[in-house]
């Protein structure tokens, strides 16, 4: 096993910083089942768009980058109490100490002003969608993979002291999590604009497959008055963050970082299998009251890599079984008469 591993890591190594630069196609492949804990910064940097391929130009950017990003702070920062944007920073203010309230890394008074940064100048640069809940979430899993990997090895992520790190190299972390959190959000836009479009849309596309996988299931909480925007939305609002242990969420992020559109497609699978996943014990709740209450609290606390590793699997699986189905979603032109995974009754 010890031998697998750092074949693996020497491979990821050979893939990431080759002379030629990070072979991104290979890196997908490579980090679709995982990435070494050790290598997974730069591969999310890279495999974000964040950070380039080509080794030379790395150093650079990335010295740029956070520059830029602290020319923002320095640019907005002093504004968050005007009029104009209080009610922003007053909700990113409320928001961020309610995030992940078991992680007593994210009650560090250091954190919660480096994410009310984050947030605000990310609200002020987007002003089409501005701050909305939700997004302060996105930004956890960058933060404490970039984080751990300026701290001391063997050193608990969730449990160190920031006050304690390098202040140029938390300055480091404290960028590259907003160019990451940004790159993802460019990729989701309409999830966060006014109503959440995307959101919706996903919502509507998750209850169409779930008919097409799991008829009975589907059924059943149409029975008993489950409307599947009552559970699901926080699933795509907060990439079902709020649904698993962090270190899954970091599992589950390697792969939807892999994906082409890991973010914005892939997770209508991720979610349809996820919910598969529980069919059983969905299927022997008798009232509308246990159904809420199981979807809400879904029974993954000791979830670890390998239970993540079959719901992407079975994702994966998915995907291709309706693989050309969701093609109207970007092409509304086709025949009519065309088999549609969504609206085909």
């Amino acid at each position: 096993e010890r031998e697998r591993e750092s074949g693996r890591l020497e491979r990821f190594e050979e893939v990431l910083h080759g002379s030629k630069g990070a072979n991104v196609a290979e890196l997908r492949k490579l980090s679709w089942s995982g990435i070494p804990p050790k290598l997974r910064a730069d591969t999310w940097r890279t495999l974000n768009g964040y950070l380039p391929a080509n080794n030379e130009r790395r150093e650079e950017t990335l010295g740029r980058k956070r520059e830029e990003y602290w020319n923002f702070v320095k640019q907005y920062y002093h504004t968050r109490h005007d009029d104009l944007h209080t009610d922003t920073f007053r909700q990113i203010h409320i928001d961020i100490p309610r995030m992940s309230p078991l992680i007593s890394l994210l009650q560090q008074p250091t954190v919660q002003e480096m994410f009310e940064r984050i947030l605000f100048i990310w609200a002020i640069r987007h002003p089409a969608s501005g701050y909305v809940q939700g997004i302060n979430d996105l930004v956890i899993p960058f933060f404490v993979v970039f984080l751990s990997d300026v701290i001391p090895p063997g050193k608990a992520v969730d449990t160190y002291d920031v006050a304690c790190v390098n202040s140029r190299l938390r300055d480091g972390v404290e960028a590259d999590s907003f160019w990451c959190l940004s790159r993802l959000l460019d990729g989701i836009q309409d999830n966060y604009t006014f109503a959440q479009p995307g959101i919706q849309t996903r919502v509507t596309q998750l209850r169409e497959l779930v008919t097409r996988i799991d008829d009975g299931l589907h059924r059943h909480l149409e029975r008993h008055g489950i409307d599947y925007l009552q559970f699901s939305f926080r699933w795509f609002n907060n990439v079902l963050m709020r649904e698993l242990p962090l270190s899954c969420t970091v599992r589950l992020w390697d792969t939807l970082h892999a994906e082409q559109e890991g973010f914005s497609h892939f997770l209508l699978y991720v979610a349809a299998a996820f919910l598969k996943h529980f069919s059983q014990q969905l299927m022997v709740q008798t009232d509308f009251q246990g159904l809420m209450l199981l979807l809400q609290n879904l029974p993954t606390s000791n979830w670890t890599d390998s239970e993540i590793s079959l719901v992407v699997a079975e994702a994966f699986r998915l995907k291709y079984m309706f693989a050309d189905a969701p093609k109207h979603l970007y092409n509304s032109q086709q025949p009519q008469q065309q088999q549609h995974l969504y609206y085909n009754k």
